[in-house]
């Protein structure tokens, strides 16, 4: 038999005191499960993480070209991108949801749990197609080649774990691991060992015809690593880098957009950060030049796992000094602005999109919530 156990809301049909008392050959836990759990440490009994399990789930019914995306930000920039580069029927899965190409025909909503690659390699097979994912927290090892798409770190697991850490040792488990700059993973090939940028220039190092693009997006700093982990995986797979040079920016992850007289920069996805809510605010002014900013920052409750922490975004706000400010979530009632920024609250990024355009008529507005989209 086996029992399911919610070990964070309680809401599963068997608790964990049940548990503890029944006799199990395997326990399959979260890698973000707290290693104290009484699971964990009561039942005599491997445990497995869900990427493992994954892995054993899967085992030779997979595609024959699949990719792995783990990192704490521009995983659906980075797979969006690798999945650009290739040819023929294949399923691109992001937590913006899971796409068959090359029509990118939506036909999945976006989890990118380890649990929901199952059905996007069964998809895949099905079509006789390749297969580009993102996964939280780490590889599950079911793929060829396996992309880490940032140095960013935090605690998981009641702080008794680095996630950067667990992703890096999840790597050990792929036969090929891509990293971004600035990661120290042993066995990782380095992208920036691969290819080489000037300006809004990418190409292949090393290659006796040269390969590459242009693109403008390479300008700005949430889509250079992505852009160059794209490139690097189509090196190594003797893919078409050159049709990146029409690649978009993706929504949600720095894409602009006018409504009228209102640019809107549009920076609201799992892996915001006070970093990137500058970088995009700053993106924002070097168009609209000295016109009003309203910035949209925050966490929609519950979203994502890794969070977005008060300090930083009160960092954010005070750097930014936008005219008005409206902030996101349940979490923030101590933040403070600096003087003459005007405060507005709410709970959802539409509802703070939405109160934005009523206080302003021209000028910027950032998005720049922490949320799955």
């Amino acid at each position: 038999f086996v029992d399911t156990v919610d070990v964070y809301r309680g809401n599963s049909v068997i608790d964990t005191e049940t548990a503890l008392q029944r006799e199990y050959d395997l326990v399959i836990a979260p890698v973000h499960l707290t290693p104290t759990h009484p699971l964990l440490r009561g039942l005599s009994v491997p445990v497995v993480s869900h990427h493992q399990a994954v892995r054993w789930i899967v085992g030779n019914r997979r595609p024959s070209l699949m990719v792995e995306i783990t990192g704490s930000r521009g995983k659906t920039t980075t797979a969006t991108a690798v999945a650009a580069i290739m040819e023929g029927p294949g399923i691109l899965h992001t937590s913006a949801g899971t796409f068959r190409y090359p029509g990118k025909a939506l036909i999945g909503t976006g989890s990118i749990t380890p649990a929901a690659l199952v059905p996007a390699v069964r998809e895949a097979v099905r079509i006789g197609g390749w297969l580009v994912a993102e996964v939280s927290l780490g590889f599950t090892g079911s793929g060829n080649l396996g992309i880490l798409t940032s140095p960013d770190d935090y605690l998981i697991a009641g702080g008794m774990r680095h996630a950067l850490q667990e992703k890096i040792r999840s790597g050990q488990g792929m036969p090929q691991v891509l990293a971004a700059p600035g990661i120290n993973a042993p066995g990782a090939l380095p992208c920036e060992g691969l290819v080489d940028i000037d300006g809004d220039c990418c190409f292949c190092r090393g290659q006796e015809k040269p390969r590459g693009f242009r693109n403008p997006l390479l300008a700005l700093e949430g889509y250079r690593a992505p852009l160059m982990l794209a490139a690097a995986a189509g090196c190594l797979l003797g893919r078409d880098i050159s049709r990146l040079a029409s690649f978009q920016a993706v929504p949600g992850r720095m894409s602009s957009s006018w409504e009228g007289e209102i640019l809107v920069v549009d920076n609201s996805n799992s892996g915001t950060t006070a970093e990137g809510s500058c970088a995009a605010a700053a993106y924002g002014r070097e168009i609209c030049g000295h016109q009003a900013v309203i910035l949209v920052i925050g966490k929609e409750e519950g979203a994502v796992c890794e969070g977005f922490p008060a300090a930083d975004v009160e960092s954010a706000i005070s750097e930014i000094r936008p005219d008005q400010v409206i902030v996101v979530g349940d979490s923030y009632d101590r933040v403070a602005v600096p003087e003459g920024t005007i405060l507005h609250r709410c709970r959802t990024l539409i509802e703070g999109k939405e109160q934005a355009r009523r206080v302003v008529s021209k000028g910027c507005i950032v998005l720049a919530v922490k949320c799955w989209r």
